[in-house]
Parts: C-alpha cells; structure tokens; sequence
C-alpha cells in the first residue's frame, strides 16, 4: 500500500476543465499514513457560480468575493505536491483541471495518481454505487461537509484505508496510474469580442458582464453566442 501522498479535492463551476473554473480546493499531505501538512482555500473565478452548483456544494458568489484567483495561488498548490503522487475519487478530475491552470501560467505539473473510483469499481463489483458520498456511507466513515474540497480529500483517503482492510493482497494498492491531460493555455478576450459583447449588452439591455478583461478568448465567444441565441444580434 502505498502510504505517502497529497489527498487532494476540487469544487469547480462545472465539469469541463476547458470552460469552467474551481471554487475550491483542498489538500492533505499524507506521510506513512500519516497527515503532515494541509491546504484548503475557496478560489474565486470570476464568473457566477449556478445555483445547481451551490445547491450541491453550498458555495455562493459571496463565499468566493474576495477570495484568491487561481492564478494567485496555483505556484502554492504546485509547490504543495511536489515530489508527491495524488490521491483523490475520481483524482483525473481533479488532476485536469490544475493542469489547465498550472499550463496557463507557464507551469510544470505531471502527476502520477491513486484514483479510489478506479479501486472502487475493480474491488466493490457488488456494491451497486460508486460515488464518494455512497461509499463514505457504505463504509461508515464520517464525511464531514460532503462536497467540500477538503473533506472529500479525506474522505478518498480514509476510503483508500478502508479498501486496503477489505483486499489487503490486492496489487493494485502498490501501482501508481500515470496522470495524462492535454492542456493549451488559454487565449485572453480580444479587442474585437470585448467591443461585440459590450455593444451586445448594451443594446439588449442586459447587465455588464463582470470583469471583461478576465474572460479567456474562448469564454467570450461562448458569452457572445449564448446571448445572440437568446436576444438576437
């Protein structure tokens, strides 16, 4: 088994690493078994976070005004990691999207990983759901406040331990899967889109979109069709 590791956890807007942005994130340092350092943080995005995702996490606008940018903090998480393979449920997840962020600040980050999800799924073929939160309660282990970063990074954890008691033989405990994402970092908005979508806005009476100069180029393309498909040209 292997014993040293960063459990780590992400809270983002969505699902795609491409669009959308975390809202949070936490880490534990895990050294023969043991919690040696730790990180949490909420991140601010700079977009609205949907009321589908503060339903599920319970994280809203006013948690993350305020709060540090991805791009103020990614050197920390980076740095946080460093030498260390990652565990988490379902850790390619978590793994692409600081990828993304790490690629669009000019950083390294290649990762080997324990993905408890892919343990999960080899090890509970009779357990009818794999999820984070149904196995926490399969298992009987507290899980905190479920869908907030740093508890679901100790709750992949305490779920690695308690896979290990069940099949302790098991070799899949003594492999580290390579992480693999391929990122490109991201374009800013261009004069042209940031012209459109302000003359867009204005002309179909909407509000001012939130720091226009933040948007990434494919962002704003994605803000611009959405409203001509709503309100027109």
């Amino acid at each position: 088994m292997i014993n040293t590791f960063v459990a780590l956890d992400i809270e983002t807007t969505g699902l795609n690493p491409a669009e959308d942005k975390i809202i949070e994130i936490g880490m534990a340092k895990i050294s023969d078994g043991e919690i040696v350092d730790s990180y949490s943080t909420l991140v601010n995005p700079g977009i609205r976070i949907s009321e589908r995702i503060t339903m599920i996490t319970g994280i809203t606008d006013d948690m993350v005004e305020g709060k540090p940018a991805i791009t103020e903090i990614i050197s920390d998480i980076v740095d946080f990691t460093k030498d260390m393979p990652i565990l988490g449920h379902n850790v390619i997840f978590d793994y692409s999207f600081i990828k993304k962020a790490a690629v669009n600040s000019g950083l390294d980050f290649k990762k080997s990983g324990i993905d408890t999800l892919k343990l999960s799924r080899r090890l509970l073929p009779e357990v009818p759901h794999k999820t984070l939160e149904y196995l926490c309660g399969y298992f009987g282990i507290d899980a905190g406040n479920s869908h907030r970063a740093y508890d679901d990074a100790l709750s992949a954890m305490k779920l690695y331990e308690k896979l290990h008691q069940i099949k302790p033989d098991d070799t899949g405990f003594d492999e580290l899967i390579e992480l693999n994402y391929s990122a490109k970092k991201d374009s800013p908005i261009t004069a042209a889109q940031r012209k459109y979508l302000i003359a867009l806005t204005e002309k179909h009476g909407l509000e001012p979109v939130e720091d226009i100069d933040a948007l990434t180029k494919s962002r704003a393309s994605k803000l611009i069709d959405n409203i001509i498909s709503n309100y027109g040209k």
